[in-house]
């Protein structure tokens, strides 16, 4: 193809491995200069720059590089040559650089230029691109083999390197960390308070009462005042993988005195529960009842058993609340719940009431089971795009196609299963029209009241018709919002 008069892209990335490589400025004024002399145009919009220092080994990971192949895939492709600084620039690793060269020079009739490598073309030249792809590859993988242990060594001789807990910052070097004044006085709330005898629940709910947060600025939950009562960190000890040593930072007595009775404490009331059988479905409300403050669900909670039935009754809490981050309770008993439910259901059952919100036909997920699943689902369809692209592009034969494709098949039937455990057929189909949601809701009414039905083959039958029911615990009101068309 001759040069003269085309356009061409620029790809920039800059490693936080490498301190001899040019700086990003450095290569985009290499390649512009490069494509001058051969007579391409490089326009400002095709130059794709990482906008920090980005790993080779992962595309993904790259949003510049995503942007350069999705803009390279248009039809017809807008540039008709790639430059890069080096080749080691596109890719470190080689699946991926055969992958998605394949891409750029079978499928988008684009060339990938290396202007600090120039090879020439022909088989001999794609041999010593090969090889240049081996040599960065390997580079790679040994660099991070040597990373880690160089790190290996640092902790060995008791250099810091993790990130630092809360209440201390970094000073770089190795050298210990120094206390952060602002955040060490939460440190020190936590411990005391729970010193004091409040728990977990309460600490977590005063502590963001008073506006403190978490090292990456979350609100406190009960988890978070956990790590914080359990880090060793506060009492000298040091921590990277299964290296262990005795630290030199600063340890304050308003912690340390304090910290071997809080880990007793711990040990005595927070003993672990046995664990009970995961379920899709606790509730047949479960998942539908959501917190009209914050919008999360009201997870259930059952009675521990039948003599405490009566003061302590199945119910549902917002589960926000439960973990201290949302401030208000939302209590609901799961008697009162059901009787709200079930009137709903028979008013417009028996008379067609309320007022109808349109809402896009689906069906909303009852448990963490199936949002993984449907993520998974996600994952595997990028999957088939990905073996159909890499046939398409000549970079698999058709027995590698073939053989990718069976594999595939077999994940998608195993995901299929796993789906089946969890969703009820009587989720099968779209939302009803308007006037037909009576004539569902009464079949829904007339399955609830079938001797034998299971919670779950209840929760799948009321997903059908209901979205989600929002629950007001200041004005004792349920708001139920149905699917309709």
């Amino acid at each position: 193809m001759n040069k003269e008069n085309v356009t061409g892209a620029a790809y920039i990335r800059v490693s936080t491995d490498e301190q001899t490589e040019l700086s990003p400025d450095a290569q985009v004024r290499v390649i512009l200069e490069a494509a001058k002399k051969e007579g391409v145009r490089i326009p400002p919009e095709y130059v794709f720059i990482e906008d920090r220092g980005r790993s080779g080994r992962r595309a993904d990971n790259r949003p510049a590089f995503q942007r350069m192949i999705a803009t390279a895939r248009q039809n017809p492709p807008p540039f008709q040559y790639l430059y890069v600084w080096k080749f080691s620039r596109f890719a470190r690793n080689q699946e991926e650089s055969v992958f998605y060269k394949g891409i750029l020079r079978k499928k988008c009739g684009i060339t990938v230029i290396s202007v600090s490598e120039p090879i020439m073309d022909g088989m001999f030249g794609r041999l010593v691109e090969t090889i240049i792809e081996w040599s960065d590859e390997f580079y790679s993988v040994n660099l991070s083999g040597e990373v880690l242990r160089g790190m290996t060594q640092k902790a060995i001789k008791k250099g810091y390197q993790t990130t630092p807990s809360l209440g201390y910052d970094a000073v770089g070097g190795g050298k210990p960390f120094v206390i952060n004044e602002e955040q060490y006085r939460i440190v020190e709330f936590i411990h005391q308070s729970f010193f004091e005898g409040n728990d977990m629940l309460q600490i977590a709910r005063a502590a963001n009462a008073l506006g403190y947060r978490t090292r990456r600025g979350n609100l406190f939950d009960v988890r978070a005042v956990r790590l914080v009562l359990t880090n060793r960190f506060y009492v000298g000890t040091v921590t990277w993988k299964d290296i262990t040593f005795q630290g030199t930072h600063e340890c304050r007595e308003s912690v340390t005195s304090i910290f071997s009775a809080n880990q007793k404490r711990l040990q005595n009331e927070y003993r672990p529960k046995s664990r009970r059988e995961t379920s899709s479905c606790r509730h047949w409300l479960s998942g539908i009842l959501k917190c009209s403050a914050c919008g999360a669900s009201l997870g259930f909670h059952r009675s521990d058993n039948a003599k405490n039935a009566k003061r302590h009754p199945d119910s549902f809490q917002c589960w926000k609340y439960a973990r201290g981050i949302h401030p208000d309770s939302c209590f609901l008993s799961a008697r009162k719940a059901e009787e709200a439910a079930m009137e709903s259901l028979r008013m417009i059952a028996d008379a067609s009431q309320g007022e109808y919100l349109p809402i896009k036909a689906g069906m909303p997920d009852c448990s963490e089971k199936k949002a993984a699943v449907q993520s998974a689902f996600r994952r595997l369809e990028q999957k088939e795009l990905r073996i159909r692209e890499a046939f398409e592009s000549g970079i698999d034969t058709m027995e590698e196609f073939k053989k990718n494709k069976l594999r595939l098949q077999k994940e998608r039937e195993h995901l299929q299963n796993e789906a089946h455990k969890f969703v009820g057929e009587s989720e099968a189909g779209s939302a009803p029209e308007r006037d037909q949601l009576p004539k569902h809701i009464q079949n829904v009414c007339e399955l609830f009241q079938s001797p034998g039905i299971s919670m779950e083959a209840k929760g799948n039958a009321l997903r059908r018709v209901l979205q989600k029911a929002v629950y007001n615990s200041q004005t004792k009101t349920m708001e139920f919002y149905y699917y309709i068309r």
